[in-house]
């Protein structure tokens, strides 16, 4: 980890940007392709470059966050996210369909359960933006994944028949592209399993488009049981005013909010970036949950950041940062081995970029960083 400080150093300037002064004018609808993307300002080259990344990759950016987006910046962290680039299309051999295990432990059609006491239940796979470094872009967007009407409640009743399944996780996609009516449904229907406690939600939405924290949303949340948002967002920049009151809507109507990031070169992966973002968590009363390693997911080489610099930006922060503010950093074992914490003494290093992991069964995996490849 020797020179990670001059590393910080170099990328901190292109995380400090800040917004134009002047907003061009908000559309009203998002960008969903490459002549919308033209229409923006935020691509002017030979759309047959990025036409073929837009039909294998969903491309959908919300208003609010075009807004956000400085089209005079080659590297703006913003559009770093969500504007498709033709790097995505280079793959490389150690890339996955299914980078965390997801169809491993699928028990029934969108529910995964891969720890005892918990599930992740996925009723869609739409999202109101899509990130160009997901985990599950191979089904994000997929008007076939969606659960039917038959095959949510098949997911219900499996649920209901696995008494030591204590928290239920939303996923998808995105669960708050649901409408009030159809969430207030879910939610209840969750609320009637009694070994169910902890719902939990975990969504893009508050960030993408923070009006969609509205009554409506607040009183299908309401529930005699816990329930907790994790919002993902992965840059300060993103937390706007409008941000900012959306999540205190959240807290004021007795919801915790957390906060799970990733870890992206280019967008997060300096000591000034990601304090600036945790502070601004704190503040916010949005708990710092998760900071996720990057996914081997397929076409995201260019955001990957090793394994190495991660830790070194992780133990600089606790020199800098109050305790409140300290994300656990964790990575994803690919084959669906969950997620183990990151820390100096979680790895063993066997040289060359190869590492031994140990996941919470206690077994030990392999892990080749790619990161450290030649």
């Amino acid at each position: 980890m020797a020179g990670s400080e001059s590393a910080e150093a170099e990328s901190a300037g292109r995380n400090r940007r800040a917004p134009q002064e002047t907003p061009r004018r908000p559309r009203d609808r998002a960008l969903t392709s490459v002549a919308d993307l033209r229409e923006a300002g935020l691509f002017d080259g030979d759309p047959k470059t990025l036409e073929p990344v837009v039909e294998e990759f969903r491309l959908a950016i919300t208003p609010d966050l075009v807004g956000l987006i400085d089209p005079t910046a080659p590297d703006d962290p913003i559009a770093a996210q969500f504007v498709p680039s033709p790097r995505e299309l280079a793959v490389e051999a150690w890339e996955l369909d299914d980078p965390i295990g997801d169809d491993v432990h699928e028990a029934v059609r969108g529910v995964t359960h891969r720890y005892p006491d918990r599930v992740l239940l996925k009723p869609t796979h739409v999202c109101r933006v899509y990130c160009r470094f997901c985990f599950r872009r191979e089904k994000v967007g997929d008007a076939e994944q969606q659960l039917t009407e038959g095959e949510l409640t098949a997911a219900l009743d499996y649920i209901a028949g696995h008494p030591e399944i204590w928290e239920v996780i939303l996923s998808g996609g995105d669960p708050l592209v649901l409408s009030d009516r159809r969430l207030h449904d879910l939610m209840r229907r969750l609320e009637a399993i009694e070994h169910v406690r902890v719902i939990r939600l975990h969504t893009r939405a508050p960030v993408a488009a923070p009006d969609r924290v509205g009554d409506g949303l607040l009183k299908a949340l309401a529930l005699r049981k816990a329930v907790t948002v994790v919002i993902h967002c992965n840059h300060a920049r993103e937390l706007t005013p409008e941000v900012r009151a959306a999540i205190a809507r959240l807290v004021g109507a007795g919801i915790p909010v957390l906060s799970q990031t990733v870890l992206l070169k280019g967008v997060n992966d300096s000591v000034e970036a990601l304090g600036e973002l945790m502070r601004a968590f704190v503040e916010n009363r949005v708990q710092p949950y998760y900071l996720h390693h990057p996914d081997l997911a397929r076409g995201t080489g260019h955001f990957r950041v090793s394994l190495k610099r991660g830790l070194g930006l992780v133990r600089a922060l606790r020199g800098v940062l109050s305790g409140l503010c300290q994300p656990t950093y964790v990575l994803d074992i690919p084959g669906g081995f969950g997620k183990v914490p990151l820390t100096p003494g979680s790895l063993v290093d066997r040289g060359a970029g190869v590492y031994e992991v140990q996941d919470f069964r206690g077994a030990i995996h392999r892990y080749t960083d790619p990161g450290e490849q030649p």
